[in-house]
């Protein structure tokens, strides 16, 4: 403890007991505090929890605060107007870092992380039962207000013996940074996504129908579908007769997860419908957005949850993990507006400036590194533009995004519908294009088969198994420092007070009053180039930026083959019902 005793006056640690509604903010119940050092322990109930009440401590620079999943008791601060603390350590992000890649490790709620420090644990039994009885809501009897508040402190009393355990590992610095992150991760989710809730509603009601109707619309040149049910064996036929070559497992069964629908429906246009009706049905019979009574969806973020460390929320519940097409049910409301603010080619900008590959930072600063890297290769003249050269262009970007996921040969070649040489071949000459990118992703391979680790940036790291593939090492310090990069711009633009909705993989949607929106864009990418130049040693990256002022709708989703489809059908239906 001595290394917080040199840099704190205070350390609480400290846990929330709240219900929460889908959709909604937290509710707090209550409270229990403990001040590390002094062992003095504050129990405060729902009566002193009151929105705009005084915090019962302080939050300075001399002060740290430790929880275990800190976003939630950071949501329960913004629910009660109290100020977020300067300093958080988050024992759960700390326990992500040291076991992240570990096949062995169980889960990553407290109890798991008690149970692998050797810790004394709370009763799994007890833990869930106060749960079940937080989720239930008040009123609560006077023996449950006491049940409550006891499950509380033996949370905090758990907290202090897994900091024990895990403090001699843990790096003050990247911890705070991280805990810095959990703030941002609170005030986005206080803040939500604005959704149009009356066409949700007729979604929601109208589902059956809109399955049914769009399978007989779309499935017609597929004949895929039988009823509502996607079948295999009709998709083989289908594949067959077109002529598509189409990946498989091990097992010999064909690949369906969206990744690789998606990589075939970029080389095979006339598959685009298949795979957006395929998706489509899936989610109208799962639709389960959590929309609060304002209108906004909320659901928890999941930071740090992926072993690159991205966010993982819920498909189910986040808007930006269902069809592209209902992203068109994001609005804002009168008089405001939203800009998404988006890395422009963020990975290859990565791989360039921790390469340090001349070549290819060029490439980047060109604004199309695809083209550029034809024109590099010898493959375009240097007066080529996107709409002269848009074959060529395709190819190279497709030979790009195949370095980026450490696709070989033949994977690059199913994926542009070309020979296996013609995948070597435009391998070869991303190889001699950029010798030094090529020299330092061994090295990144090198270096983690012999330590079983690999580090990124802010010290984020994964460990290493005989089990992890060259593919994934390759690309790991691409996403995860993407990741890195986007967390620092979310806690740069939340703590300049701009309302970031949401973090989407590389990209920020923020809201702001419509008069303002263009100052807001602007400092939201001036925070984003920021945030690459720290992560890449002054290497910047650019930002793309669209705006959506009300009444219109999020993006481009909405005017598209689908949206429409959806809502003919729902107006026929509707029409047909009065």
């Amino acid at each position: 403890m001595k290394r917080l005793k040199e840099r704190f006056d205070e350390v609480f640690l400290y846990d929330f007991e709240f219900s929460v509604e889908p959709g909604e903010n937290p509710a707090p119940i209550c409270l229990v505090t403990m001040e590390l050092f002094s062992r003095k322990v504050s129990r405060i109930g729902a009566d002193q929890l009151i929105v705009g009440s005084v915090s019962p401590f302080e939050m300075g620079q001399k002060q740290l605060f430790v929880a275990y999943y800190a976003s939630a008791e950071l949501g329960c601060h913004l629910a009660l107007d109290w100020p977020l603390p300067e300093n958080v350590l988050d024992l759960f992000t700390e326990y992500r870092v040291h076991t992240n890649g570990g096949a062995w490790f169980g889960g990553n709620g407290l109890l798991d992380a008690l149970t692998t420090y050797g810790v004394n644990a709370i009763g799994a039994h007890e833990k869930a039962e106060m749960r079940e009885l937080a989720i239930r809501g008040g009123p609560y009897s006077s023996t449950e207000r006491v049940a409550l508040l006891d499950n509380c402190e033996s949370e905090v009393q758990a907290l202090k013996g897994l900091l024990a355990a895990m403090l001699p590992q843990i790096s003050l610095d990247h911890a705070r940074n991280r805990g810095r992150y959990m703030k941002a991760v609170a005030c986005m989710e206080h803040t939500g996504v604005p959704i149009d809730t009356e066409n949700l509603r007729r979604i929601g009601i109208h589902g059956s129908a809109i399955k049914q109707k769009l399978i007989d619309r779309i499935d017609a040149p597929f004949n895929v579908y039988e009823g509502t049910t996607f079948k295999v064996a009709n998709f083989e036929r289908y594949l067959a007769q077109e002529k598509i070559p189409w990946e498989r497992t091990v097992t010999g069964r064909l690949k369906l997860d969206g990744d690789t629908f998606q990589q075939r429906s970029d080389v095979y246009p006339q598959l685009r419908p298949l795979k957006t009706l395929r998706s489509t049905v899936s989610k109208l019979g799962n639709l389960k957005f959590t929309v609060g009574s304002d209108g906004r969806n909320r659901c928890l973020l999941s930071p740090f949850r992926s072993k690159t460390s991205r966010n993982q929320p819920s498909n189910a519940k986040f808007i930006f993990g269902a069809p592209r097409w209902m992203r068109g049910l994001i609005q804002p409301g009168s008089g405001r507006a939203l800009a998404y603010l988006d890395y422009g080619q963020q990975e290859f900008g990565i791989a360039a400036a921790l390469s340090r590959d001349e070549q290819m930072m060029t490439a980047y600063s060109s604004g199309d590194p695809y083209l550029e890297f034809a024109k590099q290769a010898g493959q375009a003249p240097p007066s080529a533009t996107e709409s002269s050269h848009s074959a060529v262009r395709a190819r190279f970007k497709a030979c790009v995004l195949a370095v980026q996921y450490g696709m070989g040969a033949q994977s690059l070649a199913k994926r542009i519908g070309c020979s296996e040489l013609e995948g070597r071949a435009l391998l070869a000459l991303h190889r001699r294009t950029y010798p030094q990118f090529w020299s330092w992703s061994q090295a990144v391979v090198d270096y983690a088969q012999i330590y079983k680790r690999v580090f990124m940036v802010f010290d984020w790291r994964m460990r290493v198994s005989a089990a992890t593939n060259d593919r994934t090492l390759r690309n790991f310090p691409m996403q995860a420092n993407g990741a890195e990069m986007l967390r620092l711009a979310c806690c740069f633009c939340t703590e300049a007070g701009i309302n970031v909705c949401a973090p989407v993989h590389d990209a920020l949607l923020v809201e702001g009053p419509a008069g303002e929106i263009q100052e807001l864009i602007s400092e939201g990418q001036c925070h984003m180039r920021r945030a690459s130049e720290i992560v890449l040693d002054g290497f910047a990256l650019r930002t793309d930026a669209e705006t959506t002022i009300a009444p219109q709708r999020f993006g481009r989703e909405h005017e598209n083959e689908m949206w429409r489809i959806v809502f003919e059908i729902i107006g026929g239906v509707e029409q047909g019902c009065s």
